[in-house]
């Protein structure tokens, strides 16, 4: 017997909740022991984001049945015009995230990002690229890209698996300012992922934008520091984001389900 739509929309709102909390849950809980263990939250951060991603490895390569999900990809064509076209939402990614973020800062700061940054400079600066450049792309990916947004999937659509990542990506950093920061990367690396179905053009991503938010200065991005900025710039995104969704949405093909034993760990 077929699951009524209104049991099946249930079904997948819990699934929407249950999960995020389980793998976050989990996440806090190791982050804590690491903690604890080494003392330094940076470099306790950046172990257990290289613990995340040789765990999320591991379990990809060995057990890639339990984070397939159908439709299967169909042949990979216009691989060139698919990247180009994540260059620029990647590009306007940013720029959304850092004037949005940028305005909320400066309309009403934030004690939580000002104890982030504080945090990371008396943890000092070889800490702070191994945590930015290294630990961060490589193990969030893992977690969010490699792990949650997979076990969405097998229950939910694109839309819903792409909103509820990002927003868990996005809270998980703990203040108004990285969240609005990081949320639109977080929606462009849950659509490359649903495209490509490995890690390592996420993990791009995110250390470049990791890379151009370290070595961009402040003052070149002053300018959008205000209300319309934000607005013009996140439509702007939006547009682009929702163009590469339908190409997306459109590029699979019901039927076998992705993932064979013996794929890249890092995939």
């Amino acid at each position: 017997m077929a699951t009524l739509p209104v049991t099946s929309r249930l079904l997948g709102i819990g699934w929407c909740v249950l999960v995020p909390f389980a793998v976050v849950a989990i996440y806090l809980g190791l982050g804590a022991v690491a903690v604890r263990l080494i003392g330094e939250p940076i470099v306790a951060t950046s172990a257990l984001g290289m613990l995340v991603a040789v765990l999320v490895g591991v379990v990809r390569s060995q057990r890639p049945q339990w984070l397939a999900y159908a439709p299967a990809l169909r042949p990979r064509t216009e691989i060139l015009c698919f990247g180009w076209t994540v260059v620029g939402c990647a590009v306007l990614a940013f720029l959304a995230g850092q004037s949005l973020a940028l305005w909320i800062y400066v309309t009403a700061g934030s004690t939580g990002f000002d104890a982030s940054h504080q945090t990371r400079h008396a943890a000092g600066a070889l800490a702070t690229v191994l945590l930015t450049m290294v630990s961060a792309p490589a193990g969030e990916e893992a977690l969010f890209r490699g792990l949650l947004y997979p076990l969405l999937r097998k229950r939910v659509s694109i839309l819903a698996s792409t909103l509820v990542t990002a927003m868990v990506f996005g809270l998980l950093h703990g203040n108004a300012v990285q969240f609005a920061s990081t949320l639109p990367l977080a929606v462009l690396l849950a659509l490359v992922y649903e495209r490509t179905r490995v890690l390592w053009p996420c993990v791009l991503l995110h250390l470049g934008f990791n890379l151009a938010a370290a070595l961009v200065p402040a003052q070149a991005l002053c300018a959008l520091a205000n209300p319309a900025s934000p607005v013009f710039l996140c439509l702007a995104f939006a547009g682009c984001a929702f163009g590469l969704y339908r190409r997306v949405a459109g590029g699979t093909a019901p039927g076998a389900v992705q993932g064979a034993k013996g794929e890249s760990a890092i995939q």
